[in-house]
């Protein structure tokens, strides 16, 4: 038996380190995690290049729910697993989401190991399936088990599962509403490294949580556009990336366009007519750019 899940990244609306509460968009560039029975232990494998980590620990939070014992390690191989059939689990994961980048890849990983991963298990043992929640919130903590998240991300995670837009409570894991995204184009730009100057230094990004909240305001009145936009500048002025790039994209036309996360990546929505204008307006900059499409489907099984 083999399950698929496939689980697409996010782009940001409100970042919510500021002030806790947060807004993001689901994006159709994914992380598709395929699941099975296999040797003993547990056995993650990735063509990201990323570290197995954080899909390691998504296993071993399934297991630990259903009361299913492995050790603590925190290699990629967990030898020990043993279902009592003399068989483990396998996970390998593709994707076309660039890792690291303020498109919740961490979040769009998360979400479809452990998806993955419990529906193997409770189809191989009669078990009952996990409730939505339950499975955004065994991401979020593996993701913060991992280190590779400040918030828990609770806005990415449910971009990610839901798809559309998600308005969020990131303190209390609170779902405060949700709304789909017209299908514009989404374009994505990626600063080359060796042109990036941002950091993540939260003491700074605390400064600015009075203006994050009027974006927030924004955000919850439905006006998404101009709150990820205000947010985005007001981010990558704090974080000392370059709001050029989003200024460059609304001048060519776009009807949004800000940092996304904590960076490196800027966002833009778009109408089909402005995307080459804004695509020659990016032009002048180091880096490459990615169209895509908002993503209103979220996490599910291919």
């Amino acid at each position: 038996m083999v399950k698929i899940v496939k689980s697409p990244g996010s782009a940001t609306i409100i970042n919510a380190i500021a002030t806790g509460y947060g807004s993001a968009f689901g994006i159709d560039l994914s992380i598709i995690a395929e699941a099975r029975l296999g040797k003993p232990g547990i056995h993650c494998s990735s063509d990201l290049g990323a570290d197995p980590k954080l899909m390691n620990i998504c296993v071993k939070n399934v297991l630990n729910h259903y009361d299913i014992s492995a050790d603590n390690s925190l290699e990629d191989s967990i030898t020990n697993l043993d279902f009592g059939t003399g068989e483990g689990i396998e996970i390998k994961t593709e994707s076309n989401l660039p890792l690291g980048s303020g498109l919740s890849s961490s979040s769009a990983l998360s979400n479809a190991v452990v998806k993955a991963a419990s529906s193997l298990i409770e189809s191989n043992f009669n078990l009952k399936p996990l409730s939505d929640m339950e499975l955004i919130n065994l991401g979020i903590e593996s993701s913060l088990e991992a280190g590779v998240t400040i918030t828990g991300a609770f806005d990415d995670a449910s971009a990610s599962y839901f798809g559309g837009i998600t308005i969020t409570d990131n303190s209390n894991r609170k779902l405060l509403a949700r709304d789909t995204l017209d299908d514009e184009n989404i374009l994505v730009f990626m600063p080359d490294k060796e042109s990036l100057s941002g950091s993540s230094d939260v003491s700074r990004m605390k400064l600015i949580a009075p203006l994050v909240e009027m974006a927030f305001e924004k955000a919850r009145s439905k006006e998404y556009y101009k709150a990820l936009t205000l947010n985005g500048l007001l981010y990558g002025s704090v974080l000392n990336f370059d709001n050029n790039i989003a200024i460059e994209a609304l001048d060519a036309g776009a009807l949004a366009s800000g940092l996304s996360g904590t960076g490196s990546s800027f966002v833009a929505i778009a109408k089909e007519e402005r995307i080459d204008d804004i695509k020659d307006a990016w032009a002048q900059f180091d880096g490459n750019v990615i169209e895509t499409k908002a993503n209103n489907e979220g996490t599910c099984f291919i």
